[in-house]
């Protein structure tokens, strides 16, 4: 028994001490099987729903702001329309807002080069060092013809000093198809527009760099409402008086610029890329066009109470279609 005793006693209190310094945890985490030794990446956030049913074109819309209106990534609805860019609709069309039963996309025209095709009947080459000659195939023209002169060199014309400046990015103008306007209307107004002004100022402010944005408030103000996921216009609410300046809070093209959305008011929507979009709401007066390109801190719109109770800024920020929190983007004040 005692020798017993002297091996339990040991193995006691290795138990004991292990018990001491071990984590106080009842969850045990196990590798899946087959990824032990790798790193398992995270599983992408997934969209929201589409809404499904379908939606019936008014004039004044642009693909953009039916996307918008409904939640969902204009990529996405052109997808299941069959509408390839630059995203033209009409009044009257009916667009599927799901991709159940959609119209197949559009084929892409696709270039494909072909090589040349060989000569009829080309020259039989005769293989060095075989003891053959190459044989003309009209030896006596050969022979009588000279050889023509070399040219004479030509002089470069002088270059021109002078350089015309390009146009200020602020003042470019994209195409944006509008429903119910004319196909060329951005087309002929930018050709009949005259030599563009100097460019908007833009006012100074601070920027914050997220998702390969440089972000910047919209307006000056105080915040009046933060965003809720759940709210039929998720988005936060800058607090001012009528006609404060609205800014683009990033670079980018009006998409929309109009009053089509309701509870929105006089609103602006801006493209900053293929992922990001801002809209601007409640404006009292707009002052740019869909097709227009703006800068951060280009004054867009004045501040209003256009389908609101109070002067404000309705602001919000969309990620492929899905509201997102703006105050995760915009800098710290």
């Amino acid at each position: 028994m005692k020798g017993h005793c002297r091996y339990f006693a040991p193995a006691a209190l290795s138990l004991l001490l292990a018990a001491c310094v071990s984590p106080r945890s009842s969850v045990v985490f196990e590798p899946a099987a087959g990824t032990q030794g790798r790193t398992v990446a995270p599983a992408p956030v997934a969209r929201a729903a589409a809404p499904g049913g379908s939606y019936r074109v008014v004039k004044g819309d642009t693909l953009y702001s039916i996307a918008f209106r409904n939640g969902v990534d204009f990529r996405d609805l052109a997808s299941w329309n069959g509408i390839a860019a630059p995203y033209t609709i009409w009044p009257g069309q009916t667009l599927k807002l799901s991709a159940s039963g959609a119209a197949a996309p559009a084929a892409s025209h696709a270039v494909v080069a072909t090589s040349p095709k060989p000569a009829a009947n080309p020259p039989a080459r005769t293989p060095a060092g075989a003891g053959f000659e190459t044989v003309p195939a009209n030896p006596a023209a050969t022979a009588e013809t000279p050889a023509p002169a070399p040219a004479a060199p030509v002089k470069p014309a002088p270059a021109t000093a002078t350089v015309s400046a390009p146009a200020p990015a602020s003042t470019a103008v994209t195409v944006v198809p509008v429903a119910g306007a004319p196909a060329t209307a951005h087309t002929a107004a930018a050709a009949a527009t005259p030599p563009p002004a100097p460019p908007q100022a833009v006012a100074p402010g601070a920027t914050r760099a997220s998702a390969g944005i440089n972000w910047r408030w919209p307006a000056d103000g105080s915040l009046g409402k933060r965003f809720q996921s759940g709210d039929a216009i998720p988005g936060i609410e800058i607090l001012g008086k009528s006609g404060d300046p609205i800014r683009a809070a990033a670079d980018g093209v009006v998409v929309y610029s109009g009053n089509g959305l309701v509870g929105y008011g006089e609103l602006v929507i801006i493209k900053h890329n293929d992922s990001f979009l801002s809209a601007y709401g409640h404006n009292s007066k707009r002052l740019v066009k869909e097709g227009q390109r703006v800068s951060a801190g280009q004054q867009i719109a004045e501040m209003g109470s256009t389908g609101a109770t109070r002067d404000e800024l309705q602001f919000q920020i969309r990620r492929d279609g899905n509201p997102v929190d703006p105050m995760g983007y915009l800098p710290s004040r």
